[in-house]
């Protein structure tokens, strides 16, 4: 929300338009979180319809800096709520993201997984480090709602995470 706020606080000099979009897509992405907070699972097509507006915001701090793909057109499964968020979140926390190294999203489908991956390009060892939560959070989501775990891989410079498909719709 900070990171927010402080965007639209500079666009609202910039672009009057663009500044009421970000309003829409910021409204959309708390309205997403609120209405989701008791669920267990959510379609992909609204987890995705909420990715596009937490993008929107995203796109808005970095530009051209930011690049993702999604290949899950036609894909009927259902996710946890937010656990995509979460991991283009932390892809974004702990890599740099600049002119010269943008950084690149890919999500797309694998087996019976949803794939987020990205190269990895670690931001400074000075910032602080992180404990892992946010993916300890989301291995427990899914080790509640399935029997199939979350896959995790950090190495040949790429960081990739597996969600398990937690329903065929």
């Amino acid at each position: 929300l900070f990171n927010s706020l402080n965007a639209l606080t500079h666009l609202v000099y910039e672009d009057q338009d663009k500044a009421a979009q970000f309003i829409k897509q910021l409204s959309e992405v708390y309205r997403y979180v609120l209405d989701t907070r008791d669920k267990e699972v959510v379609p992909i097509e609204e987890e995705l319809k909420f990715i596009d507006s937490y993008l929107f915001l995203q796109k808005i701090r970095f530009g051209d800096k930011l690049k993702v793909e999604i290949n899950l057109v036609g894909v009927r499964a259902a996710v946890a709520p937010l656990a995509l968020q979460m991991l283009i979140e932390n892809a974004i926390k702990h890599n740099v993201i600049s002119e010269e190294d943008p950084l690149v999203l890919k999500l797309y489908v694998e087996n019976s997984f949803i794939v987020v991956e990205n190269a990895i390009n670690k931001k400074s060892t000075l910032e602080e480090s992180s404990p892992g939560l946010g993916l300890e959070n989301i291995r427990r989501r899914y080790d509640f709602l399935g029997n199939e775990k979350v896959v995790v891989t950090d190495d040949a410079g790429k960081f990739i995470v597996k969600l398990p498909v937690l329903i065929n719709a």
